[in-house]
Formats: structure tokens, sequence, C-alpha cells
């Protein structure tokens, strides 16, 4: 410990101030919370498994009727099932969400409350008070939590409201500076509490532009504190002559954690939600995990089906996807753009130690780097890293040997463990 430099960070008197080595609280990204796709959860943090950093703020904009709320919902949806004691702070501006809706897509409803909010005003003291509060808990106390703010466009000013009582018709210019003091205030509590902000926001087309153009409103304010901005159209999806959903084109606008500009279709179903499995199929003949063959797609055992029966049986090509073979590509150093898929992974006992053999593909070389044993070490050192989190994510009482194998049985059936 740098003893001089902890003497200045205790004399700055910032709570919120720490040597880098410690981890910077707020800053660093603890975990992900997932959405209920895996597609989306590659486009926002790189990763299937991946999804919503769960200390930052991620805008999703879009046109009216693009399907914003549903998506938010779906979302909220996800992070009540995988958080048995978590609670959504969920901020309506548009009057539009029903408590049908949330029974309609299975939300435990005892643990959402619901904020109708009409200015930038009430919504910035009401979230910095349940904010403050958060923090005021013991760390023990803390149980997770999500807040939603459905939709930023929708917000009015205190100014704007008085200006049309009194039949007033001018436009109040100071809102886009309020929304930017609003979110200069909540980004740093937000990432103090570990507490994701779910955000829906409207666009325009830009008049002027040489070519299409959509842009999003409130200003700069947004667009500077938001981590993830995605940009949401959408398609519709019909069975028969009935709507049973939307396919939605999802444009990174904006990340600090994956490449910008990337976009991915996923499926929003009125019923059921997010379909978990939609936009895999993309990945797949991106990374070459699958072929297109005509109209038909090859997985890797050789059989060609079309692609809606890809979708109708999920969970029986799943495997070939987000398991083992899942490809990783580096996005840094004097290796980056080297995409790397992995194969059979063995385990094995020797002298009471453990040790691990794997097979690798190399998808993509950009600068047909040599594949040097640094390099052979760097790929190691990744499948260690996402075995330790897979074994992380294991539940509490699963265990390797299942009831009824024998110590016999343990050390012989050492190959393929399940990797995902």
């Amino acid at each position: 410990m740098n003893e001089f430099l902890t003497d200045f960070v205790k004399e700055s008197g910032n709570e919120y101030a720490n040597i880098v080595c410690d981890g910077l609280d707020g800053a660093d990204v603890g975990g992900f919370l997932d959405t209920g796709s895996y597609a989306f959860n590659a486009l926002l943090s790189g990763s299937l498994s991946g999804g919503i950093p769960n200390n930052k703020i991620i805008a999703l904009a879009g046109e009216s009727a693009t399907g914003k709320t549903y998506f938010a919902l779906g979302i909220v949806h996800k992070f009540l099932a995988d958080n048995d004691d978590g609670v959504v702070l969920y901020f309506d501006t548009e009057q539009a969400v029903t408590s049908d809706m949330f029974t309609d897509r299975g939300v435990d409803s005892s643990r959402v409350a619901v904020f109708p909010v009409a200015t930038i005003e009430d919504f910035r003291h009401q979230a910095i008070k349940i904010v403050d509060k958060y923090l005021e808990l013991p760390q023990s106390e803390r149980k997770p939590m999500l807040i939603c703010l459905d939709s930023l466009g929708m917000l009015s000013t205190s100014k704007e409201i008085v200006d049309t009582a009194d039949g007033k018709g001018t436009r109040d210019m100071t809102r886009a500076q309020m929304i930017k003091s609003t979110f200069r205030v909540l980004t740093i509590k937000l990432g103090k509490a570990a507490i994701p902000l779910i955000l829906t926001n409207h666009t325009y087309d830009v008049i002027g532009s040489m070519f299409p153009q959509k842009e999003m409103g409130g200003g700069s304010g947004l667009k500077y504190a938001a981590s993830t901005i995605v940009y949401l159209s959408k398609k519709k999806v019909k069975e028969g002559t009935d709507v049973i959903g939307n396919i939605i084109h999802c444009k990174l606008y904006k990340s600090r954690f994956t490449k910008e500009n990337s976009m991915i279709d996923v499926m929003l179903n009125y019923d059921e939600g997010l379909n978990p499995y939609y936009g895999l199929v993309d990945i797949a003949l991106k990374y070459e995990i699958f072929n297109k063959v005509s109209t038909r797609i090859e997985v890797s055992d050789g059989t060609k089906v079309y692609e809606k029966q890809l979708y109708k049986q999920p969970e029986r090509y799943a495997d070939e996807i987000p398991g083992g073979h899942v490809p990783i590509q580096i996005i840094d150093g004097k290796y980056q753009g080297i995409v790397v898929r992995y194969d059979k992974v063995i385990l094995e006992e020797r002298n009471e130690n453990l040790y691990f053999d794997y097979d690798y593909d190399v998808l993509k070389n950009p600068d047909d780097i040599e594949i040097t044993d640094e390099l052979r070490d760097i790929f190691t050192s990744i499948l260690v890293s996402v075995m330790d989190e897979q074994i992380t994510n294991m539940p509490d009482d699963f265990d390797l040997l299942k009831e009824g194998d024998s110590e016999e049985h343990r050390e012989s059936n050492t190959t393929e463990p399940p990797i995902q």
C-alpha cells in the first residue's frame, strides 16, 4: 500500500476516491445482468452470458411503437427471475404500463413499485432520494435493485407546466440543461450503489442531413452519462394473420464495453417477452460455427435445416453456440482482432494436481500473426478465466460426481466436461 498516496486520498474528503489497485467504487463493473437474450447480451457486453452492467446507465431509444416498453419489461422480468430478493423501481412518464402488463409477462408485481412522474425535477428528486437511502443501508441489507425510467422523452419541466397553464406556447429552453444536471448527480451515486438504470427515449429524423439519420432527444447530457445507448427499430412478426411480436433491430450507438455500431436482431414476443435464442444463428454463421448452404443452415454434425426450424427447436442446437464452441475475440493489444474457438477440453489428475488440455481453432487472424507460445499462453488464460466464471456461477449444491457414481467412475469420466 502506498501510504504517501493514501494520506492524500483521506485528506481530500472525497468519499468516492480510491487507489486504483484497491478497485474503483462506482466505476468498476461488478457484474452483468442477463437481459434474457443471448444475442443482446453479446451486443451490450461482448459475452453471451453478460448483459447490462450492474452499475451503469443504459438507454434504449427508438421511434414510437418500436417496443421500447416491452423490451424494458422483458429485462425487468429476467432481473426478478434471476434475483429472488431483487426489487424494481419503475418511473412511468407515459402512464402506459398497467398491472396486467406486468402480470401477463410473469413479472412478480409484489416486487415492483411504479412511480408516476411528470417533470424532470420530480424524477431527479425522487430518484436521488431513493439512491441516497439505499446507500445509507448496511451492505448486508442491500437487496439487488433495478431502476427503469420510461420514458425520458415524455418528461416535462415545472416551467413548461406553468407556462402551459398560463397559456404561453413558448418552449422551455432549459430542459436539456436540467437533464444534464440530473445525470451528473445520478451517475456517480448509481455507480456507488451498484444500481443499473434502464431508460427509454425517443428518436427523431435529423433534418437537413445528407443521409437518413436518427438522433436521440434530450440534449447531450444523456449521451455523456450513459455507458450504452442502443437504437431500436422493428418489423412485425406474424403467425398466419395474427401479429405475435416484433423483430427488433438493435444498433449500438454508444458503448464503453464493445464495438460501437454493431448490430443484431432479437425477437420480442408479445406473450413471452424476449426470445433467448433469436440472433444466435447470425452469430454462429459469422464465426463459421454454422455454414449457409443455399437456403438452409448446416450445423456442425452436417445436418442441414431451415433457420425457422432452428428457432422452433432451439434447445436441440443451442449447445453448438453458447457452450465450449463459443468464439472469443481479443479486442485490445498486439493480438487485437484474433478470434479463437475452443473445442474439446480434457481435465486430468496427476500426482494430486489437476491438469487440463484443450483443442482450439483460430477463426480469424487479420494480421497473420504467428501462433507463438506467448499467444498460446493467452489462449490458456482466457479459457481458465471462462472456466473459473462458470464454476463460480454453478449452484451451491452442484456436484460434478452425480449421486450413485463411484469414485472409479469419477476418475475415468474426465473428458469433455460441460463448459458453458
